[in-house]
């Protein structure tokens, strides 16, 4: 069984990065009278109030992203927010009043985003959310920086997190595992390589997606919705950004799709999406020693998992 961490540990790691947060606002010229924080799971979101600039601390990450690694994707979520934001598309948009950069202090890295204020009195509507992921996906279409395919799954990410769970069978048994890993031999060479994917699902087009389920990442603000959270854009199949959500919502983003003159999402690769996204969820267990909160939210996933086929029952026809 693996060490956990206790809630006075998740205490002290938050108000660390709070500190850090403050002290790299104060050192780029940003006035910090008080930290509020917004969010902390596997990152913590303050607000520098006064000012309009909110930080990004990310706090729990996989062993396989490392400080390259994550500068990487810190970077191309600002340069593609900053983008979008830029052709008018509603967006979470890096602040103005810093440089567009990750910032290292204290042994974070974080980013600063512009401050929008919450509208706390209205909830998420997912199928208007499913339907503008089409937008999205339209404006994303023109984007000409580089970007990995699949970058969602680090290199190595979900191999190691199978490490980390061998000693931890309470999160994960033996069986489970064992499963687990067949599943991957099948469907990781499909997601580790652009060339098997297009073999794989000809006429099946690789682009820009936001990367981690858009229609679940909009920020209800004011002023309107947002689409936030550009940690993990990639090239991939939009499916991607539709992967684990319920037929209801994938109709709606067919809806929007067709309004936006673009395809309609394809069953095969959709299964392929849903089955690779349940081996993260799964690998993501691998955190839960150092983020126990995370537990409540991935057990029941595990469950439904154990019912369905084996790898979704995709046939990948090579």
């Amino acid at each position: 069984m693996a060490d956990y961490v206790t809630e006075g540990d998740v205490a002290r790691r938050s108000a660390a990065a709070v500190d850090a947060a403050v002290g790299a606002g104060r050192a780029l010229g940003v006035e910090v009278a008080q930290a509020r924080v917004l969010h902390d799971l596997f990152s913590v979101v303050v607000h520098l109030a006064p000012s309009p600039v909110v930080a990004r601390v990310p706090t729990v990450l996989p062993g396989s992203t490392g400080p390259e690694e994550l500068g990487r994707r810190q970077r191309a979520e600002l340069d593609v927010a900053a983008w979008l934001a830029g052709r008018g598309v509603p967006v979470v948009d890096p602040s103005p009043l810093v440089p567009r950069e990750p910032v290292l202090r204290d042994g974070f890295s974080m980013t600063f985003w512009r401050f929008w204020e919450e509208d706390r009195g209205r909830g998420p509507d997912y199928a208007a959310q499913a339907r503008e992921t089409a937008v999205l996906h339209a404006a994303l279409e023109g984007y000409p920086g580089r970007l990995p395919f699949l970058g969602a799954v680090g290199p190595g990410a979900v191999e190691e997190a199978f490490g980390v769970l061998e000693g931890c069978p309470e999160l994960l048994g033996a069986t489970d595992l064992e499963r687990a890993r067949r599943e991957w031999a099948v469907l990781g060479p499909v997601v580790r390589s652009r060339a098997v994917f297009e073999e794989v699902f000809p006429g099946v087009r690789v682009r820009p997606v936001h990367g981690d389920s858009p229609p679940a990442n909009v920020f209800r603000g004011v002023g309107g919705d947002r689409f936030a959270d550009f940690e993990l854009v990639s090239l991939g199949p939009v499916e991607w950004d539709l992967a684990g959500l319920d037929p209801e919502l994938v109709a709606a983003y067919d809806g929007g799709a067709r309004r936006e003159g673009l395809r309609v999402l394809d069953g095969r690769v959709l299964g392929f999406v849903n089955a690779v996204g349940m081996l993260c969820v799964l690998s993501a267990l691998a955190l839960v020693p150092r983020m126990p909160s995370l537990g409540r939210y991935l057990v029941p996933a595990v469950r439904g998992w154990r019912e369905s086929p084996f790898a979704g029952g995709v046939d990948l026809g090579r």
